[in-house]
């Protein structure tokens, strides 16, 4: 019988299945085995699966798969947990490490205490403003303001971001024919100029506690429209995250948590 190892991870509530592609080849036909091990009925249940491998441009890399099976380019809230899982488990013993992703290289500061990793700060890179326009939604016209972190956001801003159907009008949005491949959807509520409520919806996994590309781009949006500073606590159903748009290099900073949930042994009879 052909098992796998993988340990549970969670950024303020992201959660995903972490494979070790270091030590152990990559596992025949990802994208079905995300299918499987992502779902929380019959599998593991997370918002995908998260291989970490080996890099020739950087320390590391990764390469992450939705819940659906489809892959994605970036993951923020995914990163800080690679960053942690590499140093708790003796992958490496730097505190600031480089990681390949299909959005280019970022670069990861791990903030230890008591031996393990509990918090990260990624570098984002420099976000893109890609257009600002008004769409309809609850039933009135609100800003969407889109924004490329590597990968694709529309940001809505509303009165009463707990009062959105997220999964309705985020699965609306977020496969819009104005996307070459759908887009995350952020549902933004200023609540000051350095605190925002964020909900979102991801392609491929539907409403997910946090997401950390999302959160950047919330902030990004803010700040072109007037509302927010550069630096802003963001409130994600799973917790907050601390997000610093720098005026000098244009940066975009995000740190959070990054916490190991349980490790596990997954039988891959059902996925081959």
């Amino acid at each position: 019988m052909k098992t796998v190892c993988f340990t549970k991870m969670h950024g303020t509530g992201n959660d995903y299945i972490y494979l070790n592609c270091v030590t152990m080849p990559m596992p025949e036909n990802p994208e079905e085995l995300a299918r499987k091990m992502s779902d929380r009925h019959y599998g593991v249940g997370g918002d995908g699966i998260i291989f970490i491998m080996p890099s020739e441009v950087a320390d590391f890399k990764m390469r992450i798969f939705n819940a659906d099976g489809s892959e994605a380019r970036m993951c923020g809230n995914g990163s800080r947990c690679v960053g942690k899982y590499v140093y708790d488990n003796g992958l490496t013993d730097k505190t600031h490490i480089s990681l390949e992703t299909l959005s280019g290289i970022k670069e990861i500061t791990l903030y230890i205490h008591g031996g393990d990793v509990t918090k990260a700060m990624v570098d984002m890179g420099e976000p893109k403003i890609i257009d600002q326009l008004e769409v309809d939604a609850l039933n009135g016209l609100h800003q969407m303001i889109v924004v490329s972190m590597g990968n694709p956001h529309g940001v809505i801003f509303v009165d009463d971001v707990d009062s959105v159907d997220v999964h309705r009008l985020g699965k609306i949005f977020g496969n819009a024919p104005m996307w070459d491949d759908g887009a995350n959807i952020e549902f933004v509520q200023v609540v000051s100029p350095y605190e925002i409520k964020m909900r979102v919806w991801e392609r491929g996994s539907g409403e997910t506690l946090s997401c950390g590309t999302g959160a950047c781009a919330a902030v990004v949006a803010s700040v072109v429209t007037g509302q927010c500073q550069r630096k802003v606590v963001v409130h994600v159903s799973g917790g907050e995250l601390d997000i610093e748009w720098n005026p000098d290099d244009l940066h975009i900073y995000m740190t959070g948590e990054a916490e190991t949930v349980f490790d596990g042994v997954y039988n891959l009879r059902q996925v081959l």
